[in-house]
């Protein structure tokens, strides 16, 4: 009895990895089969879709713009959402509560409804529905990067680490930028590739707002799926790696940043170094 009571922690384990995974080993099977109709197994396998693929230039052009689209949308959250949340967090706490729920609001808003909107608020106005989409993007990945911030500065007691840079003279942005971003860098980067992630495989706002007209990755499958399932299978498996070796690069960049060469202490020091000096040679002048 108390050997099967310990096992079964592993047994519901393997049930659930199994239970995941045999989608993904699905779609690989048949993103390789020559014809998988009649049989439990593929009846051959081959890389022909796969060549097909990568030969076709509108497949790497799609790829090309939703990687774009995806990583600019990313970059431009973790430089105005990462600042914001520390101010909000360390100078104007009353607000904090107020501010969360805003941005659990972004939630309750599908995404049919958000482009109706913004179709309503923006069309013939001038202004390009690209960038309107890149705004909404960088809205819906609020509640990620805001609660992965919130939660990495509450962690590193950044309150406590700002304090004792401007003790020893550092400016509030040379303590933001040496000592608080290096120490809430996992997960700042954890954040971010959640968001790029669902980013990348956004459907719905780009299709409605802009459609054909700037083809993303997900509206090339999208095509491909009335065309050869084959084909739209290796786009997934493609999909798949990609996500998989951004999160092993996240992966071992957070293992880095997590155990840095430099205590807190010693960052806040540094920090502090180059406006120390300068004190003490006007003193000395």
């Amino acid at each position: 009895m108390t050997r099967l009571t310990r096992s079964l922690p592993m047994v519901a384990f393997a049930a659930v990895l199994i239970y995941l995974f045999i989608p993904v080993i699905a779609t690989l099977l048949y993103s390789l089969a020559t014809s998988w109709n009649k049989t439990i197994l593929p009846e051959g396998l081959t890389l022909q879709w796969f060549g097909e693929l990568f030969r076709d230039t509108r497949f790497i052009q799609a790829f090309g713009r939703s990687l774009l689209l995806s990583s600019a949308a990313t970059i431009a959250a973790v430089v105005v959402i990462v600042p914001a949340t520390f101010a909000i967090l360390l100078y104007a706490p009353k607000l904090e509560r107020w501010v969360q729920t805003l941005v659990m609001l972004t939630y309750a808003v599908p995404g049919v409804i958000m482009a109706v909107g913004l179709i309503r608020a923006y069309s013939g106005k001038g202004f390009s529905m690209i960038i309107i989409v890149l705004g909404a993007y960088v809205i819906g990945m609020l509640p990620f990067m805001y609660q992965g911030t919130r939660n990495s500065l509450r962690a590193v007691q950044a309150g406590s680490l700002m304090e004792a840079a401007e003790l020893l003279g550092a400016s509030r942005m040379k303590a933001f930028i040496r000592v608080i971003v290096p120490n809430i860098m996992p997960g700042i980067l954890v954040s971010a590739l959640l968001s790029f992630s669902i980013l990348f495989g956004e459907f719905v706002l780009i299709n409605i707002l802009v459609g054909g007209r700037f083809e993303t990755m997900q509206l090339y499958l999208y095509a491909k799926l009335n065309t050869s399932g084959h084909i739209a299978s290796a786009i997934t498996v493609t999909y798949f790696i990609l996500m998989a070796i951004l999160s092993a690069w996240i992966v071992k960049l957070t293992g880095r940043t997590s155990k840095p060469n430099k205590e807190p202490s010693a960052a806040v020091a540094e920090a502090a170094i180059p406006t120390t000096k300068a004190m003490m040679s006007k003193e000395a002048s």
